[in-house]
């Protein structure tokens, strides 16, 4: 009689809900690697898991609101829940706590360790190195074709209206090789695009002073134009992307400009810019300790775009924050129709418990608030549809993100939906590529622009 091997048992089951900004979200993919490489298996429903981790955000309101309902539909469908990210650091978690008793345990950001020693104590699950495997790019939850790379945590600024300084520290610069060395490893497993992301891309290394780090036994220094050069030179050996956000205009990031690909077909640092100008009036702007001087932001806008003239510029600014007046925001509409933006988000004020802002005279009404914001997207919905006007006639490189159904497998007749290089993922427009089902999602395209409107662009493949 033969002996048969026993099945090993299946392993311990663990849910996650991941909440807020990508930063947020590459935590979560840091905790979900390390879950995998003890050998937990990810849960897709409440049901099947023995207990949920929800990474929680905490900037705003609204996202306090969602990530307390997020925290009791977890306790009601599963009953045994850990508490991570930014709401998390709020009050030492007493906040949490008060509003969930019973959950099992409240971490702050970038806390890892913490969340996996809280697993630990309620789920156990010893490490088998011989099955329990995790890919080198690690778990990630975006399409397999984008990641984002947190290159440093915190922030040195203390703008009035954030307290994200408070949940996650001053500024800590990941070293070099260490970022280089996982943008390698993302580009190995597939990566088409990789976007940077930090609090403060542009003050990268300053805590560090700018240090030598290696590369490849290379010296390179802890810099943003350093970190963007080798970058490209990664980004370039593999035909990808590589796209920066949240850059404050300071003086090197001319340099970074003239790195940027002029033909993006052949991969590398595409021309896109996300920087949050936040405010356009000197008075306000100096109330939100902000950089205070719109004249030479026009300058520096205007010189970019003439060193790449397919330039997009992303960027996001508040309506409504206290002491505004009618005059500040038509400041602000001024200068939005000069600068003359590519992509524009705003946000209605909102008193965040803990912000300095909030005790500033002359708090502006809810209501006025909100329709200063829909004026400002109603002008920049025009500014915008100019722009894609322009592209029209067009051929452009794309990056497909999806195939949308059509009943037909592969039809040649379905529609992909794609990026531009001016485009980031979720945030930004598409391009419906109309006969695009023979495309698959993670390639690039090369398609002429038929049609446009206020945020996306139309399209068909161009001819090969």
């Amino acid at each position: 009689m033969s002996a048969t091997r026993a099945r090993p048992p299946a392993p311990p089951r663990v849910g996650f809900v991941s909440l807020g900004c990508p930063k947020a979200l590459v935590d979560s993919e840091e905790i979900l690697t390390h879950l995998r490489a003890e050998g937990y298996a990810i849960a897709p429903t409440y049901e099947g898991a023995e207990l949920v981790v929800v990474n929680t955000c905490g900037f705003i309101d609204s996202a306090v609101a969602e990530s307390l309902d997020a925290i009791g539909e977890a306790l009601a469908e599963n009953g045994k829940v850990i508490v991570t990210g930014c709401l998390g650091a709020k009050d030492g978690g007493a906040f949490v706590r008060e509003a969930h008793p019973k959950v099992l345990a409240v971490t702050g950001p970038q806390a890892t360790a913490e969340v996996m020693d809280a697993v630990h104590a309620h789920l156990p699950r010893p490490h088998d190195p011989f099955t329990d495997l995790v890919p080198p790019q690690g778990v990630r939850l975006t399409p397999k074709h984008y990641a984002y790379v947190k290159i440093s945590e915190g922030c040195n600024h203390r703008c009035t209206f954030c307290i994200i300084p408070s949940m996650r520290g001053d500024l800590v610069s990941r070293p070099i090789g260490e970022v280089l060395a996982e943008a390698r490893n993302l580009l190995k497993a597939g990566v088409r695009e990789i976007l940077v992301i930090s609090q403060d891309t542009s003050a990268y290394g300053v805590d560090v002073r700018h240090r030598t780090g290696f590369v490849d036994g290379r010296p390179v220094k802890t810099h943003m134009t350093e970190l963007v050069r080798e970058l490209d030179r990664l980004a370039r050996g593999h035909g990808a992307w590589v796209r920066l956000h949240y850059v404050y205009p300071y003086p090197h990031v001319d340099d970074v400009i003239e790195l940027m690909a002029d033909d993006v077909s052949a991969g590398g640092v595409v021309p896109y810019l996300d920087v949050p100008f936040q405010h356009a009036s000197p008075r306000i702007l100096k109330l939100m300790k902000r950089p205070a001087a719109p004249e030479r932001v026009l300058e520096r806008v205007r010189a970019w775009r003439k060193a790449k003239p397919d330039l997009a510029i992303r960027s996001t600014f508040i309506t409504g924050f206290p002491g505004e007046t009618e005059a500040d925001f038509e400041e602000l509409l001024q200068f939005l129709q000069a600068a003359e933006l590519d992509r524009v988000g705003a946000f209605a004020y909102s008193p965040v418990e803990g912000a300095a802002a909030n005790a500033l005279p002359g708090p502006v009404d809810p209501d006025v608030r909100e329709a200063r914001r829909a004026r400002f997207m109603e002008r920049q919905a025009a500014i915008s549809a100019e722009r894609l006007a322009a592209k029209v006639g067009r051929t452009l490189d794309v990056l497909v993100d999806s195939i949308e159904s059509s009943g037909r497998s592969k039809s040649r007749h379905a529609v992909a939906i794609a990026r531009t290089a001016g485009d980031a993922p979720e945030i930004d427009g598409v391009v419906r590529i109309e006969n695009g089902g023979t495309l698959a999602p993670g390639s690039f395209a090369r398609v002429t622009v038929v049609a446009s409107d206020a945020h996306d662009l139309d399209a068909r493949l161009a001819p090969a």
